[in-house]
């Protein structure tokens, strides 16, 4: 009897669901949504072409947004948020919500419209669950709740708070209606999602930038303010400026957008620092295969100062997410500036990697030290893109993070609920090997809290410290047969990880590879963080840096050392 009345529960629920959809045309549809309760949950099937939806508030569009809306298989459920401030007029909430909904595809595969099973699964909805149901996604890493995550953007310290805001698809899980997810944390570790505070407008959605804390009230928005810069993505790329008085939870955008323009079809990512030698502030942007440099004493009016890539380093693809810091090298008291270019494609495995270059800067101008065909690296594992650094850290710090994927296979890896993660925080530095300066790469000194317990064996969320004598070999591995083996060759002092036996890699062609790092010396002590899916591998004296995903069928709880020693601590999260 039980099941009857669940039976005809849902007959009825669809039947109501079914009553509020106007069918307009073969891929034309309207449905009218009660505000009653906090959500629309939409149900999303990735293999579908993607429909536009515009959310229309007393005959105005106040929200437009692109969702696979399921056919016939609903792969999971994305939350429209009824009680979005944009929806609101006269400052009141609106009883109702029209939806517009233009349906992409072909009617010959995927049938009549009437027929789709989102209409059924499209339900209102006080709560939203985003408790980890997802068997790969880490424990602590910092990712999205729910949806795509790219590059990280606008990173800045202030009050105690680190702030990461990140390229976001709330409705999602592969690229798309890219706005500014927004995290805070107190300890680099443990974060709390605090919502969208930049999100599309008439300029275009809002593609990756950087925050300043204003501490002098250059700006006139007051001292300490927050001052965001972003590219707005429309029929051309723009930057664009906003401004927040309550420490980043909330962004007033500046009426006199956008502030620069180009002629150059890839041009974003603006990268903005206060520049100490010139009591001015810098910003850096990526121009197709250049970095374009300005200068400013207000943040609104930007003078083009010069333009740094011709001929130096890798130009294999598209010049993004720059950065600028000035640092003291190890050992000599010496300062130099880094620069960060991020590439996509020219990675030194394939796909997007993290290139810098090492010079000086004059606030005007950027001089490489290195011959223009040298190429750096700061990670050389295929899974660190977009690295920039948080403004205004602590103690002279220059802590870094980067989004922990490839674009060859971003959209594809094998979790549903979320997409991407950062990897751990990583304080940089500079180091001599030779006649050449490079970055050195090593865990944040926070990543020490969660250190526990020491293990017998690894577990799916653990740290290894390995000290090695001369040559070495570790060979993680589970009882299926999958295992990833990392070698440390003393004599052509490298050091490589092979994956291509570690688990799931059906998904793209790309995913399996070997990676291999100079070392820059002699390694006497790795540091290996393993997270569900993700492997980070440091010399403990930062000379070398690794990151690549893996999708094992289940944890790794074997190691096998040769030519070493490895200790396997618990991770507290």
């Amino acid at each position: 009897m039980n099941r009857l009345m669940t039976l005809i529960a849902a007959m009825i629920l669809a039947v109501s669901a079914q009553a509020q959809v106007m069918m307009l045309s073969e891929a034309h549809a309207m449905k009218r949504v009660n505000t009653n309760q906090r959500y629309l949950l939409l149900p999303v099937q990735e293999k579908e072409e993607i429909a536009h939806v515009k959310v229309i508030c007393q005959n105005q569009v106040v929200k437009e947004l692109n969702v696979r809306l399921a056919v016939d298989h609903v792969d999971y459920l994305v939350p429209l948020d009824l009680q979005d401030p944009a929806f609101n007029t006269n400052q009141q909430r609106p009883s109702t919500l029209l939806l517009d909904i233009m349906f992409g595809g072909n009617r010959r595969t995927t049938g009549a419209m009437k027929d789709y099973v989102c209409w059924q699964r499209m339900v209102t909805s006080d709560t939203f669950d985003t408790q980890n149901v997802e068997r790969f996604r880490p424990a602590y890493h910092h990712t999205p709740l729910w949806g795509w995550m790219n590059d990280p953007n606008g990173m800045f310290y202030k009050d105690g708070v680190w702030h990461l805001y990140f390229q976001f698809n709330p409705f999602g899980s592969q690229w798309e209606n890219m706005t500014w997810g927004h995290s805070t944390s107190r300890d680099l570790i443990h974060w709390e999602y605090q919502g969208t505070p930049i999100e599309a407008d008439a300029l275009g959605t809002i593609f990756s930038g950087s925050c300043v804390v204003d501490k002098n009230n250059t700006s006139g928005y007051g001292n300490g303010s927050v001052v965001a810069f972003y590219t707005s993505a429309g029929a051309n790329q723009t930057q664009s400026m906003a401004w927040s008085a309550d420490g980043g939870k909330t962004f007033t955008k500046y009426a006199a957008n956008p502030i620069l323009s180009s002629d150059i079809p890839d041009f974003r990512d603006p990268k903005a620092f206060w520049n100490d030698d010139i009591q001015r502030w810098n910003l850096i942007l990526a121009a197709g295969q250049e970095m374009r440099i300005y200068s400013s004493a207000n943040l609104r009016d930007w003078k083009y100062e010069s333009s740094f890539g011709l001929g130096y380093g890798n130009h294999d693809g598209v010049w993004e997410c720059p950065d600028m810091r000035k640092m003291t090298v190890k050992g000599t008291g010496e300062q130099k500036w880094m620069l960060i270019c991020n590439i996509n494609p020219g990675g030194p495995f394939g796909g997007s990697a993290t290139q810098y270059f090492i010079g000086d800067f004059d606030g005007h101008r950027f001089s490489c030290d290195s011959k223009p065909n040298v190429t750096k690296w700061m990670d050389y594992g295929k899974d660190h893109y977009a690295t920039v650094t948080f403004d205004n850290a602590p103690d002279g710090r220059h802590v870094a993070m980067a989004w922990m994927s490839n674009w060859q296979y971003a959209n594809q890896v094998p979790t549903r609920q979320f997409r991407s993660a950062n990897s751990i925080p990583r304080d940089l530095g500079l180091f001599q090997d030779g006649n050449e300066t490079y970055v050195s790469v090593v865990p944040s000194p926070e990543m020490q809290q969660l250190r526990g317990k020491k293990l017998k064996t690894p577990t799916e969320t653990c740290e290894m410290v390995v000290d090695v004598k001369g040559s070495a070999t570790l060979t993680l591995s589970n009882e299926k047969g999958e295992s990833v083996v990392m070698t440390y060759d003393d004599g052509a002092r490298t050091f490589s990880m092979d994956r291509t036996k570690a688990g799931d890699a059906s998904f793209s062609d790309a995913f399996s590879a070997v990676t291999t790092a100079p070392t820059h010396g002699q390694i006497r002590q790795l540091r290996i963080f393993i997270d569900r899916s993700s492997i980070e591998v440091f010399d403990a004296e930062g000379r070398m840096a690794m990151t690549n995903l893996v999708f094992p069928t289940t944890a790794y709880n074997k190691v096998k050392v040769k030519g070493g020693k490895a200790t396997v601590y618990e991770v507290k999260y």
